[in-house]
């Protein structure tokens, strides 16, 4: 029997922090397995041989600073996770192992006016037929992320109210889709699986404090601060599209008037377009016209960036974050939108904060959720269950 600071105990602690250590990073080398968990070269060199041996990770030959070196990474065989983002006007999936390999992804047309029922019909289709695909057994699957466009009540799950859902209000996303495939699955609003995913496999890589703008049918960020999503007590936190720019401004769809997203939104702004260019309008439509030079759309971007910025510079003030990521169909406008977010950010942040802050594009497009899904399903497994071959019986329960 192990007891607490006994030998084995803490050979035990030191298996998990270094299997969580690369799950969580998706491969390192050694010596960043030492600098992470805070172990010596030796300890680790001595785990790493001993999972190895257990069938838990590979190694692979690479080179890190010009020399030589052994890339450690879970087992391709170990696992998998599976992330599901439900959107404005598409559902899509994808399946991915422990080692942060994608192995399958597909998106579909979601009506948005469907009932709750009705997409959770379509999702569990959509993974029943990746899965088989991959031809994995689903016993091994960890876990699910779960990403939709609203507010999830922290602790009880519940899908706050949402004009982008309305038919899913009250509903239990969570809870749901893991009554229907038998497995953990964890849920968060679309905006910060969006930070989750540019985090570990895109425009944030390498920094520990960002913040993630998404602008769509509405605008919102996820906030990471410490290499962590912030979330809130309540799990409302990044709700910057209802940041007021204007009292007298359009009356916005919480209530209050003038909000960021009155401004920026694609639902406000189509409309100041389709006297000159038609109802069919779409932002990614806008966004095409505005790089192939039409004044108009490059005017209405231009808006939409300083409006955008001033929401940032905002943050900047706050939270000093060293970067700031732009998802959604309004990132592939580059510079047009990205010089005028700068330009604001310059005028109305605290100088200090401004100088420190980097604006990039999304290097994920519009898979950035659903792999930012597939990193929540990563993050909240547990690393026990791994260690003793007890994948799927021994995943953490839904709460």
């Amino acid at each position: 029997m192990e007891t607490p600071g006994s030998q084995s105990s803490l050979h035990r602690a030191n298996l998990e922090r270094v299997v969580r250590a690369v799950r969580l990073a998706g491969s390192l080398t050694q010596a960043e397995i030492a600098r992470t968990t805070g172990l010596s070269a030796a300890t680790v060199s001595n785990i790493v041989r001993e999972l190895k041996d257990g069938g838990t990770v590979e190694v692979t030959p690479t080179s890190a600073g010009g020399r030589r070196a052994r890339s450690v990474s879970l087992s391709g065989d170990a696992g998998i996770v599976i992330g599901v983002d439900f959107g404005h006007t598409h559902l899509r999936v994808a399946v991915g192992n422990l080692a942060h390999q994608v192995l399958a992804e597909e998106s579909e047309p979601l009506d948005v006016d469907a009932s709750s029922t009705q997409g959770f019909d379509r999702a569990e289709e959509l993974v029943n037929r990746l899965i088989a695909a991959t031809g994995v057994d689903r016993s091994k699957i960890a876990g699910v992320g779960l990403g939709v466009p609203g507010p999830i009540d922290v602790e009880s799950g519940t899908l706050g109210s949402t004009a982008i859902l309305p038919g899913w209000t009250g509903t239990k996303p969570a809870e749901e889709l893991r009554g229907r495939l038998g497995v953990p699955v964890h849920v968060d609003n679309d905006a910060n699986l969006g930070a989750l995913g540019e985090l570990v496999w895109g425009s944030g890589r390498g920094v520990r404090d960002l913040a993630y703008i998404k602008v769509a049918s509405g605008v919102g960020a996820g906030l990471v601060i410490s290499g962590k999503i912030y979330r809130g007590p309540g799990g409302t936190a990044g709700e910057i599209g209802h940041i007021t720019l204007d009292e007298s401004g359009p009356v916005c769809r919480c209530g209050n008037r003038g909000c960021l997203e009155t401004f920026a939104a694609a639902r406000y702004v189509l409309p100041l377009l389709q006297s000159s260019h038609g109802t069919d309008l779409t932002m990614e439509g806008v966004v095409r016209l505005a790089r192939d030079g039409d004044p108009g759309c490059r005017r209405v971007i231009a808006d939409v960036g300083r409006h955008i910025g001033s929401g940032v510079a905002n943050l900047c003030n706050l939270l000093n974050p060293s970067r700031v990521v732009l998802g959604g169909d309004l990132a592939e406008a580059g510079e047009l939108v990205l010089g005028p977010i700068r330009e604001s950010v310059g005028r109305y942040a605290i100088p200090s904060a401004a100088r420190q802050l980097s604006v990039l594009p999304g290097a994920l497009g519009g898979r950035a959720e659903v792999l930012g899904a597939l990193a929540l399903a990563l993050s909240e497994m547990g690393d026990s269950t791994l260690l003793d071959g007890t994948l799927h019986a021994a995943a953490p329960a839904f709460t």
